[in-house]
């Protein structure tokens, strides 16, 4: 039974809701920012809930159109997605009640964005905009909320809502910093979306999935790379900016395990021997950023 759901929310591709978070709460310690335990833990679940959710939507529509079997009679994988959806929705919620409209509308964005990815007349998953979504709501939603729930009020922004009017002020180096720490996991998270869709090009193309991939053909290879280097020069950047700490550089080091993973890959796509090394690339990075953003704070 609990093999059987771990296979079904596809537990082992968590690593993106969760290195994200991981690294986001390191730049708080980092900052030496007081970190809200009750908030922090409420996002986490929240966040993590909804994850198992849009896999566990995505297997059950696909599920379908495509010869695999479903991991539960159809009856009771829909109990599971409710159950689930219901458990994230009400954590966000409470999170929202002891925070701000702000954290309200970011959350509703995800679910909705999470629900339409594989469910709708045209889902985001058909189109060649997964990458940017998956970066986006893994990559950058993810930290900016769990820093807007950590510091200060106003630190980004601040919105006023009336019946008449809506007043939003932006803090813009505190954003810019956001959009700066996002770089990495953004562009990591999309790499394994990337790899996914070249992979299963032709099998997308069968099933009318006309991906990123599909439009622009042998150039997904060299944004795939360039993804990564993207993200290293993010996190030389920010050490410029003074935002991360000079110790944080040794990061790059991974750039040599990573570039013998895009060699491999450029070589050979396929699902199961060579898409394992869009997933190992996003460990050793977000793994290390997030390291070395924490000791930067000890050392």
């Amino acid at each position: 039974m609990i093999k059987r759901f771990l296979s079904y929310v596809e537990i082992k591709t968590k690593i993106t809701s969760v290195f994200a978070f991981l690294f986001a709460l390191a730049y708080l310690f980092s900052i030496g920012q007081k970190i809200y335990t009750l908030k922090t833990i409420v996002f986490f679940a929240s966040m993590f809930l909804f994850d198992l959710t849009t896999t566990a939507i995505n297997n059950y529509i696909d599920t379908k159109t495509n010869d695999q079997i479903l991991q539960f009679k159809r009856k009771n994988a829909f109990i599971i997605i409710i159950v689930l959806f219901i458990s994230s929705a009400a954590l966000g919620i409470y999170l929202a009640a002891v925070t701000d409209v702000v954290v309200l509308l970011l959350g509703a964005l995800c679910f909705l964005c999470g629900v339409l990815y594989t469910y709708g007349p045209v889902p985001i998953s058909r189109q060649p905009l997964g990458e940017v979504f998956s970066g986006f709501f893994y990559g950058v939603l993810i930290p900016f909320i769990l820093l807007y729930i950590n510091m200060p009020s106003g630190t980004y922004l601040s919105l006023y809502l009336s019946a008449e009017t809506i007043n939003i002020s932006l803090q813009i180096f505190p954003i810019i910093t956001v959009l700066l720490l996002a770089v990495s996991p953004f562009c990591t998270t999309a790499n394994i979306m990337l790899a996914n869709n070249i992979c299963d090009l032709k099998k997308d193309i069968a099933v009318k999935r006309y991906t990123l991939p599909y439009y622009i053909g042998t150039k997904s290879l060299y944004l795939f790379a360039a993804l990564y280097y993207i993200s290293y020069l993010s996190v030389i950047i920010m050490v410029i900016l003074k935002i991360l700490s000079p110790i944080c550089l040794l990061s790059l080091l991974t750039i040599f395990p990573v570039q013998k993973n895009i060699n491999r890959f450029f070589k050979t796509q396929d699902k199961t021997t060579t898409f394992i090394y869009s997933v190992k690339n996003y460990v050793i990075i977000m793994a290390a950023n997030s390291f070395v953003v924490f000791i930067s704070r000890l050392i």
